[in-house]
């Protein structure tokens, strides 16, 4: 049941499948899963009454008829609200609601530590979350009070394996922090990833898993430069990547066989 239950690339439906669907809606993670997907992205915010709701940006405007910030609505208004027509939910939820599935968390703020600790501890939850999106000490401080729970690489930890793999330099060993390191494709305009990165990072056995990817051509470009794993608003077009490139193992058949790391 653990989260990198899965051997080869990693197929991520960023916001659930916010290119599908609604993002980080059920509407959205149904629509990943019926196609196969079996990893679903989501985000998380912290309402008034102490909920965490699955929700990206801090304020309302961009996805509801409302404005200001979620963290001055209950969770019972943001329901009523809804984005797109369909409603706001939790984490709690959505986990329920895909038992099945391994979820990607981004821990959007500090004061979300101890409630998202409470959703994630029976391991039968927790164990299938991996938690991203954060500083170091935040994702510290969850990986003390949820010890099952998988983190990636916080933003300090990032930031150095990236500068480094840039530079052609090899990574301090206090980098590896946990075992996965979502790197941004371009951040703005602004290139991120670099292929050395995969290397720099596998020798330190952390696995790469890319985001925000939604062009195919560039999907084939990352998986031939061996990234673990792609996160994607298209979970469609990622699946027909996987499909023509004969990696593609469907939802859910899935295994907690160990993972392969490739050679750095």
């Amino acid at each position: 049941m653990g989260y990198p239950s899965h051997v080869g690339p990693l197929a991520i439906a960023h916001r659930g499948g916010g290119g599908l669907a609604p993002e980080n809606t059920m509407a959205a993670f149904a629509r990943s899963t019926a196609l196969g997907i079996r990893y679903l992205e989501t985000d998380v915010r912290l309402t008034s009454d102490g909920q965490l709701a699955c929700f990206h940006d801090e304020t309302l405007d961009r996805v509801t008829v409302a404005r200001g910030p979620v963290r001055h609505r209950t969770m019972a208004e943001l329901r009523r609200l809804g984005t797109g027509g369909e409603p706001i939910v939790t984490l709690s939820e959505a986990l329920e609601a895909f038992p099945d599935s391994r979820f990607t968390v981004d821990l959007k703020e500090a004061a979300a530590i101890e409630p998202l600790a409470r959703v994630l501890a029976r391991p039968s939850v927790g164990e299938r979350v991996c938690v991203a999106g954060a500083w170091d000490g935040w994702l510290r401080r969850l990986r003390e009070l949820v010890p099952h729970t998988h983190t990636a690489l916080g933003w300090r930890s990032l930031t150095t394996l990236i500068s480094c793999a840039r530079a052609g330099a090899s990574a301090p060993r206090w980098v590896r922090t946990a075992d996965f390191a979502h790197v941004p494709l371009v951040l703005g305009r602004v290139p991120v990833f670099v292929d050395r990165l995969v290397g720099t990072a596998h020798a330190h056995g952390i696995r790469v898993i890319v985001w925000t990817v939604d062009e195919p051509a560039l999907m084939d470009r990352l998986l031939d430069a061996g990234v673990d794993g792609i996160i994607t608003d298209r979970p469609d077009l990622l699946r027909e990547t996987y499909v023509r490139r004969g990696i593609w193992e469907p939802f859910p058949a899935l295994t907690t066989a160990p993972v392969r790391r490739r050679a750095g």
